[in-house]
């Protein structure tokens, strides 16, 4: 039989949704910079070289936005649900790392809905703190989450009642 302090109630990771891969990024990159080529080359022939520079700032700015959401799908947290203690570390995508510890009898989770009651956003609220959780995720994903990590924590109160801590 396992030790209740040293398995946790919940451990979970949570990341963005990626749906497009290097290869993807670059595939659309290039399929721009070819459509972009015809119509700047004929510009570029009748001396509209100005069209040229609009064609290629396009480009560019397709491929920085590219770059920009590959990055930002890099970040993660990780929440791990103990019967003493939770943590939640959020690693940006740079690799910066911030860990956040909090008494699981001492923090409420907060969900907010729209109208239609879709989870628009989770959080954890202590007397002193409100953090927001899973903020990249999708409606579904927020749903499905805040169902497993209340029952984590009802599961730790409960454990921290019987064990009168």
């Amino acid at each position: 039989m396992q030790d209740i302090t040293t398995t946790p109630l919940l451990s979970a990771e949570l990341t963005p949704h990626r749906a497009l891969t290097r290869r993807g990024r670059w595939l659309i990159i290039a399929g721009a910079a070819i459509m972009g080529a015809m119509p700047a080359m004929i510009s570029l022939a009748l001396g509209a070289w100005p069209i040229v520079l609009c064609v290629a700032g396009a480009v560019l700015a397709i491929a920085l936005a590219l770059n920009y959401t590959h990055k930002d799908g890099q970040r993660r947290e990780r929440i791990v649900v103990w019967t003493d203690r939770l943590e939640v570390t959020q690693i940006g995508p740079r690799g910066h790392t911030r860990l956040r510890k909090f008494q699981p009898t001492a923090v409420r989770l907060i969900i907010d809905r729209d109208f239609d009651e879709r989870t628009t956003a989770l959080y954890i609220r202590s007397a002193r703190d409100k953090l927001e959780i899973g903020e990249f995720l999708s409606a579904d994903e927020k749903s499905s989450f805040a169902k497993a990590f209340g029952t984590a924590l009802r599961k730790a109160r409960i454990r921290a009642v019987k064990t009168g801590s």
